[in-house]
């Protein structure tokens, strides 16, 4: 295909000659007219492991060149795709300046341009800069949106020292689009890449690169924080770590990483609260570890006010462990938020199955009769009789039955804080936590 980038730096230019390799024609576009004369002598302009021999080999074949000339790009390719920087404001914000101003000139040269054309913001942006591109591009060209051009988002997952073998070799690709035309020509870009192609909507893939990286900045600070604590104490941290990602079944896997309700149970509290004092009483600071559970009380005080907005006084909970398939209630995120609920005047009916029969065979008797004696005289033993009787019902654990009973529900507010199947996002009665 006939590809054109705009922004010669560091995404760009990796960019243009692995494009190349893979077997396309590939114009460069930049304003500095240093960048573009490099690239039209078969020199990279960064330094970055394999890129220059790539560069040169693939200007001397005829497979790329360079221009400051926006226009001459556009109207001998079919897509372009932007990889200008997004550099920070003082106070944080993100600068767009330079993507809407290439834009800009997409949209300027498209006047002239006849056939479809796909524009792919490569740039980490924040979601909605795609849509506000199309906007302009619209009002500029007077070409239509989805039937004369698409802008798609495609994110690179590029690290630098490393960036060529990432480009060959990255996790997924990613392409948000909804334009079944620009998602294929994306794929077809990306056909020689041994990786899943992934396709997803444009907002989903604008936002995946910060998730990413902050999630990356948070396993930085975490790991510092427990190298912290075990330097303090004469253990070897190295090691401790060595071990904890040999556990790819918890610790290195997507077990714990699915948005919804709080944490909670026996262990994940108490062992938490133990490593906090533990920092403590070594007068380290350790502000990650100590703000995590924090975190999760905002979580629940979340779900109570999304409850409370709803204005409806009689709520059916569904589930009152701590986690699906266990009776265990200690720490349980929905005992506190059914607490709350409680204390505001609200009725409350509960049912859960495993629950149910534990405090009937008592062997969680002694807990339920202890600490929370009150919350058992709210339980139902069907599940149908809480429903019908309900005005809002609110699903706190993941069990297959409910899925299946609230199926047929289509006069009661549902409020999801797990993530039931995704068919019950099309219902008008339904409302998601974090979806």
């Amino acid at each position: 295909m006939n590809i054109s980038i705009f922004g010669l730096g560091y995404v760009g230019c990796v960019s243009l000659g692995c494009l190349a390799k893979n077997g396309n024609i590939v114009i460069g576009v930049d304003v500095s007219e240093t960048k573009v004369d490099l690239i039209n002598s078969g020199i990279a302009t960064i330094v970055e492991k394999d890129i220059d021999e790539i560069i040169k080999s693939q200007f001397n074949s005829g497979k790329i060149r360079a221009t400051m000339d926006p226009k001459e790009a556009v109207l001998n390719t079919e897509i372009s795709i932007i990889a200008v920087g997004t550099p920070s404001s003082i106070n944080g914000h993100l600068i767009l300046d330079f993507i809407y101003k290439v834009v800009e000139n997409i949209a300027d040269a498209l006047k002239q341009k006849n056939g479809f054309h796909v524009i792919a913001i490569r740039s980490t942006v924040l979601p909605g800069t795609c849509e506000k591109a199309a906007k302009i591009i619209e009002k500029i060209s007077g070409k239509v949106y989805n039937k004369d051009f698409t802008v798609v988002s495609n994110p690179e997952f590029l690290r630098e020292g490393t960036a060529v073998n990432d480009y060959f070799h990255p996790p997924y690709t990613l392409i948000g689009s909804d334009s079944k035309s620009g998602s294929e020509k994306m794929s077809q870009l990306y056909n020689e890449i041994d990786a899943e192609i992934v396709i997803t909507s444009i907002k989903e893939a604008e936002i995946i690169k910060y998730v990413n990286n902050t999630f990356h900045a948070l396993k930085v600070s975490f790991a510092n924080e427990i190298g912290n604590i075990c330097k303090t104490l004469g253990v070897d941290s190295l090691e401790v770590m060595k071990i904890f990602i040999k556990d790819k079944q918890l610790n290195i896997s997507p077990y714990y990483l699915r948005p919804g309700f709080a944490y909670g149970g026996s262990c994940l509290p108490k062992d938490l609260r133990a490593l906090q004092t533990l920092a403590h009483d070594l007068y380290l600071d350790t502000p990650v570890i100590q703000s995590i559970n924090k975190s999760n009380e905002i979580q629940i005080k979340r779900a109570e006010r999304i409850i409370i907005n709803c204005n409806k006084n009689k709520i059916g909970i569904l589930g009152l462990s701590f986690k699906e398939g266990t009776d265990d209630l200690r720490n349980s995120p929905a005992v506190n938020l059914i607490e709350t609920l409680l204390g505001k005047g609200f009725t409350i009916k509960i049912y859960d199955k495993s629950v149910q029969y534990s405090h009937l065979t008592g062997r969680n008797k002694d807990y339920i009769d202890q600490h929370i004696p009150h919350l058992a005289k709210l339980m139902e033993s069907d599940i149908e009789h809480l429903v019908t009787n309900s005005e809002l019902l609110v699903v706190s654990t993941r069990e297959t039955e409910f899925d299946e009973i609230l199926r047929n529900i289509h006069d009661k507010k549902i409020i999801d804080l797990v993530g039931l199947d995704k068919e019950f996002l099309n219902k008008p009665n339904y409302f998601g936590i974090n979806w």
